[in-house]
């Protein structure tokens, strides 16, 4: 039989104290803001909203998917609506990095014209990807 306490002490020492303590926490939280423009309370917000208004969104498509929900005009204006709210979770992070948000998406499009040369949107190049191509 698995021991799931041992577990739990094995998690527990490998954890950062940033994830263990509060204070080591807001110390961090605190630092990395002194450090840099970025404003970390905005940047958790956008970090934290964009992964639960993707999975609200995913969840609905799931249940399209593997549940049978229908996937009619007021489910896809769900999902309008959720598309919505991870905009604005989008959106906070790129203002808590200080980007322009028009930046952020000609960057996309950059990385995609060098991952596809010459504009042709090949599979080959999808799956095929130079060295640090994320």
């Amino acid at each position: 039989m698995i021991d799931l306490n041992k577990y739990k002490e094995f998690v527990k020492v490998v954890t950062s104290d940033e994830r263990n303590d509060t204070e080591a926490l807001c110390r961090r939280l605190q630092e990395l803001e002194d450090n840099t423009n970025v404003q970390m309370a905005t940047l958790e917000t956008g970090a934290i909203g964009l992964s639960s208004e993707g999975g609200e969104f995913s969840e609905i498509v799931k249940k399209c998917v593997f549940q049978g929900k229908p996937l009619d005009k007021d489910t896809i204006f769900h999902l309008k609506r959720e598309l919505g709210d991870i905009l604005w979770y989008w959106i906070n992070s790129v203002r808590a990095l200080g980007l322009d948000p028009n930046s952020v998406i000609e960057e996309n499009i950059t990385k995609l014209k060098a991952r596809y040369p010459g504009g042709e949107f090949d599979a080959y190049y999808s799956e095929n990807r130079q060295v640090n191509d994320l």
